[in-house]
């Protein structure tokens, strides 16, 4: 499978349907658990683009609640390479701002961002879950402003921690309703 871009905000595929052995309705934890391997990769590279992560996660199949899957998703994205990284910042994009803000906001996060990858090779990743849509522009700007500060090993680590919360978070949005109380993509993971 190609990597295609991911803009800031989209729709996540559904997992396809299985068919049951046992009448009512599947989760979509038992639809995760379930799915054929090739039929969850599209899925899961739509919340982080990296190909060991996907793999790790499928692989460990099954998940016996939500915070488990989440605890997985966490160890394997803390497990990824500076390679694992590099695939999946080539996937994400700068989130959008909301149509409402300002041109003046959006030319000064255009100039923050262009400064930002020219000081380190890659676009600026940040997880924005708990962040009101009407102050992601400020979020973003002071964000950019003061990782450019960071030095490349820093920005790395920092980047790492980002594409981790954006994994998990994308996870949560769509298999939220599994039954197990996660509501926070930033919750931190049992036992951790």
């Amino acid at each position: 499978m190609t990597p295609t871009h991911l803009p800031g905000q989209v729709a996540i595929p559904s997992l396809p349907a299985q068919p049951r052995d046992t009448p009512g309705p599947r989760s979509p934890l038992e639809h995760f658990n379930t799915a054929p391997a090739d039929e969850l990769e599209p899925f899961l590279l739509s919340c982080l683009r990296s190909l060991r992560w996907a793999h790790r996660l499928s692989a460990h199949r099954p998940y016996p609640t939500l915070d488990a899957l989440l605890a997985a998703s966490d160890e394997a994205a803390y497990d990824l390479t500076p390679v694992d990284l590099s695939e999946a910042l080539a996937g994400e994009s700068l989130p959008v701002l909301p149509e409402s803000a300002y041109s003046a906001a959006h030319m000064a996060l255009d100039a923050a961002h262009a400064a930002y990858e020219a000081r380190f090779g890659h676009t600026f990743t940040i997880c924005l879950d708990e962040v009101p849509p009407s102050e992601f522009a400020d979020h973003l700007l002071a964000a950019i402003r003061s990782r450019l500060a960071n030095d490349a090993e820093e920005e790395r680590v920092v980047t790492a921690e980002e594409l981790r919360r954006l994994g998990r978070g994308r996870l949560v949005t769509h298999l939220r309703g599994a039954g197990n109380g996660a509501t926070s993509p930033n919750r931190a993971a049992p036992g951790r």
